[in-house]
């Protein structure tokens, strides 16, 4: 069997039904493979950084692993965006590159170049995958893709490339004589009886516990052992960006999102608490502020993560577990039959009323769209199967704050990297993964204009994605960032910035279009978007000096967001000791410093 052949079959057999892919001389043997397969398809997209992020939605979508392939040389490069994602984000994904000839191929030499687009591609991502692998000998093709697929996939997920020159490709394999991955299982660590008991004990004897989830309750698949968890208890729980569809938000105990554009009465809720119980979250300094000793510093913090260099890491955990949080939650829940709801009563009717008294969002005035109450309309408006697919900038934030996600729907943005120009190829990818369900992009003027090629996929496969494009006419993020710091002059974001009509552009693709400039027209502008199974695009106008808040400033504590609340109301909210204000003000005036 030729080599290429194994390799499609292997990928087929692990039922990934979908590789995403731009063609290239250096892949043809593999694309060839798939050429007329019943059960696997090429998805050609028209940028490698596409195909890269269309994998990552696809492995999201789907529990399974994503996978993209690329030419040599460019090819292979522009994959790497999407290669540094899946790795911060946690992602199971295999890239597999083209390569020239083994005989054209430097290794040692002390050139620069031998073959065409000869590049090194192992060697320039070792940083960012879990492995990488230049295979030479065509013998051990069984052994790179059994160890590919077994990395990619344990512990914590994460990127896995193959870089397979041209001849080895075209080589004629014996499937008998293939040597196999005798290191293929993998270990899950074990957690001690003892230490599930000594946590089960503080959640028993805490007055004002909360549960802080990140993206590892989703890449464990432990969302209904959270569920459990959170009807068991009451307990209150906040979700870092990545942690979002972690439970359903109509969920009464749900406290919303933690972090420097958090809620804030997330903020205020882990400020207070006595118990954090953090689980499958890095605890970033986009979740604790820029002086991680100021976080939830009344609390004892229990730090449950895969990745045990994630432990102790940023803020010191006075508990650390090393398990999969489906294994962890599982045990928990054992433990805590019999947990006295009423015992925290009082710290739930506190919590209730910090959501009274500052809401995510409040009814517009006038015919101006408001953000968070669009984001409002948007979660009535959503199909209960949606698969969100979330860009980056400002229109993420006001998605964090005020996107209210029912149980079933998905939510597929990106953290570490953060990628502008990602929603749109994630959810060609999430939607080949799940052809039934709906999948919805939602994405600012200026990332959207990175992919925009995609819409060529969309219309090809006449893939029923719903495109929403919040337009503030600029990169709103950044342009905030410029009023705050760097007194309101707005290079590039402004100045420099433009943009086409995109109602004319997308429409060019075959994709109806529409836009909505007044708030009085977004309920049944969004109707008429999710009433069939076609691709729509809508592009709703919002005026361009919106801003996100609340937001954390550099060097203050997490209760502190701008527009910082009075003294009074700050010390009335509060059950911990409040850090002088002063103090706070010279922090944070060396931190700006340093941070800029």
């Amino acid at each position: 069997m030729k080599l290429s052949d194994y390799v499609i079959k292997f990928i087929s057999k692990k039922k990934v039904s979908h590789v995403f892919e731009v063609c290239g001389g250096a892949i043809t043997h593999l694309l060839d493979s798939i050429y007329e397969k019943k059960n696997i398809t090429a998805v050609s997209m028209h940028h490698e950084q596409a195909a890269a992020f269309a994998a990552e939605g696809y492995s999201r979508a789907s529990g399974n692993i994503g996978i993209a392939m690329a030419t040599s040389g460019p090819g292979a490069t522009n994959l790497i965006t999407g290669i540094a994602s899946a790795f911060f984000d946690s992602t199971a994904t295999l890239f597999i590159t083209g390569q020239v000839n083994t005989n054209e191929f430097k290794f040692n030499k002390p050139v620069r170049q031998i073959g065409f687009q000869e590049t090194d591609i192992v060697n320039i991502v070792r940083p960012i995958v879990k492995e990488a692998h230049l295979i030479i000998n065509p013998g051990k093709i069984r052994y790179y893709m059994e160890k590919s697929f077994s990395a990619a996939k344990s512990g914590r997920p994460g990127p896995v490339l193959l870089d397979i020159p041209m001849d080895v490709q075209r080589f004629n394999v014996s499937l008998n004589k293939l040597s196999s991955n005798i290191e293929n299982k993998h270990i899950k660590p074990k957690t001690n009886p003892r230490t599930i008991r000594k946590i089960a004990g503080l959640i028993f004897s805490a007055s004002r516990p909360v549960i802080l989830a990140g993206g590892g309750v989703g890449v464990s698949n432990a969302r209904n052992e959270l569920l459990t968890l959170l009807k068991k208890t009451g307990i209150p729980i906040v979700s870092s960006l990545m942690g979002l569809d972690s439970c359903p938000h109509d969920l009464g105990n749900f406290c919303g999102m933690l972090g420097v554009y958090g809620n804030r009465y997330a903020n205020l809720t882990v400020a207070n608490a006595d118990l954090v119980l953090a689980l499958g979250t890095r605890l970033d300094t986009r979740q604790t502020g820029t002086i991680p000793s100021t976080f939830a510093r009344g609390a004892k913090l229990v730090h449950i993560d895969i990745d045990p260099r994630e432990i102790n890491n940023k803020v010191k955990a006075d508990i650390g577990v090393i398990c999969d949080i489906k294994d962890f939650l599982l045990l928990l829940n054992k433990k805590l039959s019999g947990y006295n709801k009423p015992r925290i009563k009082s710290w739930l009717d506190k919590i209730s009323e910090y959501k009274e008294k500052y809401p995510s969002w409040r009814n517009p005035r006038g015919k101006d769209i408001e953000p968070n109450f669009l984001m409002r309309l948007l979660s009535k408006a959503l199909p209960g199967d949606s698969i969100i697919c979330l860009d980056v900038g400002q229109h993420q934030m006001w998605a964090g704050q005020s996107l209210e996600l029912r149980k079933g729907q998905l939510l597929i943005t990106q953290g570490g990297m953060a990628s502008m120009g990602s929603s749109l190829p994630m959810a060609i990818g999430a939607s080949f993964a799940k052809p039934k369900r709906t999948v919805v992009v939602i994405t600012g003027d200026g990332g959207f204009q990175l992919n925009t090629q995609e819409l060529q996929t969309v219309r090809h496969h006449n893939l029923p994605i719903k495109i929403i494009l919040l337009n503030n006419k600029g990169y709103g993020m950044i342009r905030q960032f410029q009023k705050q710091y760097f007194n309101s002059r707005f290079q590039s974001t402004v100045k420099g910035y433009s943009q086409p009509d995109f109602v004319k552009v997308v429409s060019a693709y075959g994709i109806h279009s529409a836009r909505i400039v007044e708030v009085s027209r977004i309920e049944r502008s969004l109707k008429g978007v999710f009433k069939n199974k076609n691709p729509e695009f809508l592009e709703i106008m919002l005026k361009e000096n919106n801003l996100v808040f609340p937001k954390l400033a550099v060097g203050r504590p997490i209760e502190e967001q701008d527009p910082l609340l009075s003294e009074k109301d700050l010390k009335e909210n509060m059950l911990i000791e409040v850090l002088p204000r002063k103090y706070n003000e010279k922090i944070s005036t060396q931190n700006k410093k340093k941070n800029i």
